[in-house]
């Protein structure tokens, strides 16, 4: 049998992201003492672990799509709900540390078609990006824009360095480690999104700070 080394790595990425969620779970568990330095040890820790999760989860994917082509699962979907949903798990990750708000634009429609999952996946990506770099504050926001469905997170940190926003507007691809393997998997989510012809797209700038932005068509 012939030996295939990428086969071979991916589920050595699958079982590592299935041990860290297991340490991820164990990490919760712990209870903060509201002692400073060590509620911050818990909270970095668990927040480290949970970003290790995510990144080989993106790593599977994008593995996956340089083989084969994405195919989101598309069924409809409250944004308003999503959009609940993401900043209840923000603010858990937060722990207060970080005042997570949402917004939700008087013509987000009731219902729109996407895939859940992914969207979700590449949404908690921003959120971690954000938690890592905001000063105090992090958004969440739905509205239409040119006929998509726009999904932003926004937050008050520095913003996006120049290159990255670069990047993102030339198409050109990412560094495969840290920040540039989320927006590489992001994207990919985002193209994946098809309707009659028009393509999802991945958006980023700076307004005060950084805006992540998912447009579905």
């Amino acid at each position: 049998m012939k030996f295939d080394g990428t086969d071979f790595y991916a589920a050595l990425i699958h079982e590592l992201k299935n041990n860290l969620g297991v340490l991820s779970m164990t990490l919760e568990r712990i209870p903060l003492l509201g002692e400073a330095e060590h509620d911050a040890s818990v909270d970095s820790a668990r927040l480290l672990c949970q970003n290790v999760v995510d990144r080989l989860h993106q790593a599977l994917l994008i593995y996956k799509a340089a083989n084969q082509s994405i195919h989101p699962v598309l069924d409809a979907y409250s944004p308003h709900d999503l959009v609940q949903e993401i900043a209840a798990g923000a603010k858990a990750l937060a722990h207060g540390r970080l005042h997570v708000e949402t917004s939700i634009a008087g013509d987000t429609p009731i219902l729109w078609f996407f895939d859940r999952d992914l969207i979700e996946m590449a949404l908690l990506n921003a959120i971690h990006n954000a938690l890592t770099h905001a000063r105090s504050t992090i958004r969440i926001e739905a509205e239409m824009e040119a006929g998509c469905l726009a999904l932003r997170v926004r937050d008050d940190s520095p913003g996006y360095p120049e290159h990255i926003l670069e990047s993102v507007a030339d198409g050109r691809p990412y560094a495969a480690t840290g920040t540039g393997l989320g927006l590489q998997f992001a994207r990919l989510i985002a193209r994946s999104h098809d309707n009659r012809g028009r393509l999802g797209e991945l958006r980023l700038g700076n307004d005060s700070g950084a805006v992540f932005s998912l447009l579905l068509p």
